[in-house]
């Protein structure tokens, strides 16, 4: 297979996709203005053609912050494209869709995955998902999109999660996540007074979420924002542990980009050596694959401002173009397998 990537930065989409014939898989990256029309002028151009979209910057060794981007799948690879609707309230309503385009792909865990881009509610969305996928062996990679909107197929989806499910003909499939962060002391919290519709944290260990984070680090109301991109949050999740940004400052309450229940069991975490960390990724990733036809990534919206202001992001960019082609997206929330996590990298390789 091979992986095409195009972009304007006006948002023209002819600029995005010239070059670009026979593709077996699209995904449209928008700006907010213009995303129903780009879905609309990409489905009349390549119809037929499998695809899924969100409203979100695109990337390979170039951003494109504000217009279109498109990422296609060429040559020996096949995919199915499909949406589950409602996920606010109940997406395994449409889990059939799932099923059966797993079935038609008929793939296997070592050469199919999921690629998916959601509206909200991503761990429901996730765990609905992970019950069909986990059958058949298949992982996923995906994230959340801006404004609300995502795309399958040439159709615009509200309170949405869409997917592909692609299979390489020529090899394998693996996915990875990096994580740049690590625990900072000792500090174990129990969350309490949460509210998991608005994703807030009310107290930690019985105290004001924020006065505790504010106390440990030394920071004022302002700086919060700003000091999740080096501290935020972590959970547990069993040898892993899930990234959980703070989003904004609620009262007394901090209101995150992930969901926290009470009774959760938090951590601290710190920024480690971010650039050693890409590195390490690299070699895991060249040592599993000698040869890559295909790099698809997911980076986050915070390490997106993290390495942006620390004059790093090209020169990211740049070292991941050293596997080949990859080409990704920067999302909201990073979606691996049935995890739901923030500030972190998610990708799939494809032999």
């Amino acid at each position: 297979m091979k992986q095409f990537f195009g972009m304007s930065q006006s948002g023209d989409l002819s600029e995005a996709v010239s070059g670009l014939t026979d593709p077996q898989f699209i995904m449209l990256f928008s700006n907010d203005a213009q995303f129903e029309s780009h879905v609309k002028a990409l489905e009349k151009r390549y119809p037929n053609v499998p695809s899924i979209g969100c409203i979100g910057m695109s990337y390979d060794t170039r951003v494109a912050e504000q217009g279109v981007g498109v990422i296609a799948f060429l040559g020996d690879v096949s995919a199915a494209a499909n949406a589950l609707e409602q996920v606010s309230v109940m997406p395994v309503k449409y889990i059939r869709r799932l099923e059966e385009d797993i079935r038609r792909v008929n793939g296997t865990g070592s050469n199919t995955v999921c690629i998916d881009f959601c509206t909200g509610n991503d761990a429901c969305v996730l765990t609905t998902m992970n019950a069909a996928l986990k059958r058949n062996g298949i992982s996923l990679v995906g994230g959340t999109g801006d404004a609300g909107r995502v795309s399958a197929n040439g159709t615009v989806y509200r309170d949405a999660a869409v997917y592909a499910i692609v299979k390489n003909h020529g090899g394998r499939v693996k996915t990875y996540k990096e994580n740049i962060y690590h625990p900072l002391g000792n500090y174990r919290f129990i969350a309490s007074d949460t509210n998991r519709e608005k994703y807030i944290i009310g107290s930690l260990n019985g105290k004001p979420a924020k006065q505790v984070y504010e106390s440990i680090l030394h920071v004022t109301d302002q700086e919060i924002l700003t000091q999740t991109f080096k501290n935020p949050f972590g959970k547990i999740n069993g040898d892993d542990t899930c990234i959980i940004s703070i989003k904004e400052v609620d009262g007394n309450a901090l209101a995150c980009f992930r969901q926290v229940n009470d009774s959760d069991v938090l951590i601290l975490l710190e920024l480690g050596d971010y650039k050693a960390t890409v590195k390490k990724t690299i070699q895991n990733i060249c040592q599993d694959f000698p040869k890559r036809s295909a790099v698809f990534s997911v980076n986050c919206l915070f390490r997106y401002k993290l390495f942006s202001q620390n004059n790093y992001m090209q020169s990211y960019l740049q070292e991941m173009s050293a596997l080949g082609s990859h080409a990704g997206f920067v999302g909201y929330g990073e979606h691996y397998n049935n995890r739901f996590v923030n500030q972190s990298m998610t990708c799939v390789v494809f032999e």
